[in-house]
């Protein structure tokens, strides 16, 4: 058994919640004092616009994580500078002989992390990372043959195989919550303006922290039954919501993937298809371990061959798209979604992200860049596996030849335009035939209403990316 150390430093970052913690729980049951501290990071902040909602609900979370380790006997350092500076600074200040913090595999975060752990050396300490982001990750879960899963199912298969109550159990932080320490360094959480930022709004959607996600999960479980039925119409309350506390750590993947599993072997077919969507996280966090390349070109090269459409005309269309003014009402109300609260209903991601490349012909990265600045639960490897699912570009894409029609996605999807009234009120007069394509429908009650005409013609343009798709599968056909 290995000597208790004599001070830790627990460093949380997308993780900020006190109980059922990986790098906590190690921390505690490796040292006689553990010191906690989060840092505002200039590297990632100062690119941020100014009005940035996750900014706004990390300092929520954090006050919510200060006061729960309050409770348990400890506090939160919060320092605002760049993390590979401010870690070993506090390290070294606090005499820790190790920095325990939680696996991030973006690639940013491990050049970060290895940059920290250099530095580090030389004050004789060490960075010790640990698993809590997902169920399983890197190599947990492989092939027969040793290699990772490019296709979802055969992933999903043997990811339940495998999962046992050994990796969905909960790692007991309060049981070992003496050893935490309180310094005159934890002296609470800054306010925005402290930090340069100000106020961007959250929407209902979003509580404060782990609490918010404990409310959130509460108010899920009460209609999980009914998941699958509901899960796919945006005026309905389907989804769980909790994505962004996914994104964020408030609330344990272990704690969501075991109550979900928990109630799918009694018969809970709900339950069933939401697990399948926390396996989605694996999956897609995996194929950013073992193909980072994907992060910022094309899962399949080939497909990096694509000529989208470029020039001032494609710019105006991008800009239509973002501003949610593309002619086609659900395509514009989620989009204005978007823009409004931080938030894209999980079937809409796909349908926009369809008529951004498969109707407009524009590069996928151009969306996926702007969900990043908007999405309040953006995730690196969840976005860019949505967005090459959706360009087909990447590893389980949909096929090419299957394109979205926005209309009839519409019709089956929100059939009362009660969605696209919500985010196009100037819609709202028309009935319900109308309004799903109101250039075919209601060219008299369309008189005077500010909204635009289509801005591509789907039919015509389905044949273009057809044709786009095509030369790029002819150039793999054999000499």
């Amino acid at each position: 058994m290995n000597p208790l150390l004599d001070r830790a430093l627990v460093w949380f970052r997308r993780d900020l919640r006190a109980d059922d913690h990986a790098a906590l729980y190690r921390a505690l049951t490796s040292a006689r004092q553990v010191f906690c501290a989060f840092i505002l990071d200039r590297d990632i902040l100062d690119a941020l616009p100014r009005a940035d909602r996750r900014v706004e609900f990390i300092l929520g979370a954090l006050r919510v994580l200060d006061e729960d380790l309050r409770q348990l006997g400890g506090a939160l350092i919060v320092r605002h500078g760049s993390a590979a500076d401010e870690i070993p600074h506090l390290a070294a200040e606090l005499g820790a002989q190790a920095v325990f913090t939680n696996h991030d595999d973006e690639p940013q975060a491990l050049m970060r992390d290895a940059q920290v752990a250099e530095l580090l050396r030389p004050l004789n300490a060490e960075l010790r990372t640990f698993k809590d982001h997902v169920i399983f990750e890197r190599r947990e879960v492989m092939t027969a043959t040793g290699g990772p899963y490019g296709v979802f199912t055969p992933y999903k298969n043997a990811w339940l195989r495998k999962v046992d109550e050994f990796y969905l159990s909960s790692y007991p932080v309060e049981r070992h919550a003496h050893a935490l320490a309180k310094t005159e360094l934890a002296t609470g959480v800054p306010r925005l303006q402290d930090i340069g930022f100000k106020p961007a709004g959250l929407t209902q959607h979003v509580g404060q922290g782990a609490r918010g996600a404990q409310a959130l999960l509460d108010d899920f479980l009460d209609r999980i039954a009914d998941y699958d039925k509901k899960r796919d119409f945006p005026a309905v309350k389907g989804p769980s919501y909790l994505s962004v506390h996914l994104r964020f750590g408030t609330i344990s993947i272990r704690r969501l993937a075991r109550t979900a599993h928990q109630l799918m072997q009694g018969g809970d077919h709900g339950a069933e298809i939401w697990l399948s969507e926390l396996i989605w996280r694996d999956f897609y966090h995996q194929v950013m371990h073992h193909h980072p390349h994907a992060m910022r070109a094309a899962f399949r090269p080939e497909y990096d061959g694509i000529q989208w459409e470029t020039g001032e005309h494609a710019d105006a269309l991008f800009q239509a798209w973002c501003e949610g003014r593309t002619g086609f009402p659900l395509v514009d109300a989620a989009m204005r979604q978007l823009n409004q609260t931080g938030y894209q209903h999980n079937r809409l991601r796909m349908v926009t992200a369809s008529f951004l490349t498969k109707d407009l012909g524009l590069d996928w990265r151009r969306g996926e860049a702007y969900f990043a600045e908007k999405l309040l639960d953006f995730d690196l490897a969840a976005n860019n596996g949505g967005w090459q699912w959706a360009s087909s570009s990447g590893c389980d894409a949909q096929p090419y030849f299957r394109i979205f029609n926005p209309t009839s996605q519409s019709e089956k999807f929100d059939a009362e335009g009660r969605f696209i009234r919500r985010y196009c009120p100037e819609l709202a007069g028309l009935d319900t035939k109308a309004i799903h394509a109101p250039w075919e429908r209601a060219p008299l009650a369309m008189q005077g209403v500010d909204y635009p005409r289509p801005v591509v013609d789907h039919a015509a343009a389905r044949e273009r990316t057809l044709a786009r798709y095509a030369v790029v599968k002819s150039r793999q056909l054999p000499a």
